[in-house]
C-alpha cells in the first residue's frame, strides 16, 4: 500500500499556506514525521490529506483519490487525530470512541462496545472509559483521541502533534503503538515538534518551511546542523549517543 500526495495548495483568504506541495511516496510500514517551524504548514497539510479543508492537488491511497471517495468509505480508510478534542462534550470517553467507530462501520451495539473497549485497553486507558471527556486531563484526552483515530482500523493514520500533552511514559507508549500500527501494514504520518522524538521514532522526516518541502529523508539526512540553521534559525549539534541513537542539541539562536 502507498500514498501519493501531489501538488497540494491551500489558501486562507489571500494567504497561500501551501504552494503546490508534494511528498515522496509514502509506504505501508513506515512512520513519516512532518517537522518544521510554527506556521510552516504542517497541520494544514495533514488536514488537507484527511480531506478536512478545501485544497488543490490530489491525495491518492493505492490509486484511489480520497477526495472522490464517498465519506463513509473514506472514514474506513483514514484515521485522523487532531491537536485537541473539542471541549464542551457531555459524552463519556467510551461513547466518543464508539461514535468514531460507527462513523465508518455499522455494528450491533454489543460489538461496537467491545471493539471500542478493546482499543482503549490496548492503549492503557480502559480505566477512563466511563469518565466524562471534559473531566480528563490534556494527556488523557489525547490518548482518547488516538483511540478514536484507530478504532476503525484505518489504512492511513494521520496525527497532529500527538505527544504534545503527554508525559514521558505516555509518549513512549503512543509512539510504540504508532510503530506497531505501521508494522501491521499501515501508512502513518505524524506532525511532531520534538526533533529528539522524531530522530528516534521516524523512518522518514519531511521538513516543511514556508509552505514547501525543504528537505526529506532519513532522520540522519534531514536533522543536520546546516538544515536546522536554515529552517529553524538555530545553532545545533547532531550527535549519536552511546546506543547509536541520533540526538539533537540546540545551543542557541543564530
Amino acid at each position: 500500500m502507498s500514498v501519493l500526495v501531489q501538488g497540494i495548495t491551500v489558501r486562507f483568504g489571500k494567504r497561500r499556506v501551501l504552494d503546490a506541495l508534494s511528498l515522496p511516496e509514502l509506504h505501508a510500514g513506515e512512520v513519516t514525521v512532518l517537522a518544521g517551524p510554527n506556521a510552516a504548514g504542517k497541520s494544514t497539510l495533514l488536514r488537507a490529506m484527511a480531506q478536512l479543508i478545501p485544497h488543490q492537488g490530489t491525495v491518492m491511497l493505492d490509486g484511489a483519490d480520497l477526495r472522490r471517495m464517498p465519506a463513509v468509505d473514506r472514514a474506513r480508510q483514514v484515521g485522523f487525530m487532531p491537536q485537541a478534542l473539542p471541549s464542551g462534550s457531555s459524552l463519556i470517553a467510551l461513547e466518543t470512541v464508539i461514535a468514531a467507530l460507527r462513523a465508518g462501520k455499522t455494528l450491533p451495539a454489543h460489538q461496537a462496545d467491545a471493539a471500542a473497549m478493546a482499543v482503549m485497553d490496548k492503549l492503557g486507558i480502559a480505566a477512563l472509559a466511563l469518565e466524562p471527556l471534559d473531566a480528563l486531563s490534556g494527556g488523557q484526552r489525547q490518548m482518547v483521541s488516538l483511540a478514536q483515530a484507530i478504532v476503525r482500523d484505518p489504512r492511513l493514520l494521520l496525527l497532529d502533534e500527538p505527544t504534545s500533552a503527554l508525559d514521558l511514559a505516555r509518549q513512549v507508549r503512543l509512539l510504540s503503538e504508532l510503530r506497531r500500527l505501521a508494522a501491521e501494514g499501515r501508512v502513518v504520518v505524524a506532525v511532531l515538534h520534538d526533533l529528539a522524538l522524531a530522530a528516534q521514532w521516524a523512518d522518514r522526516i519531511v521538513l516543511i518551511h514556508g509552505g514547501h518541502v525543504h528537505a526529506q529523508g532519513r532522520p540522519d539526512q534531514v536533522l543536520t546542523p546546516a538544515l536546522l540553521a536554515q529552517v529553524y534559525g538555530v545553532q545545533a549539534r547532531v550527535e549519536r549517543c552511546s546506543r547509536g541513537r541520533l540526538m539533537v542539541m540546540i545551543d542557541g539562536e543564530i
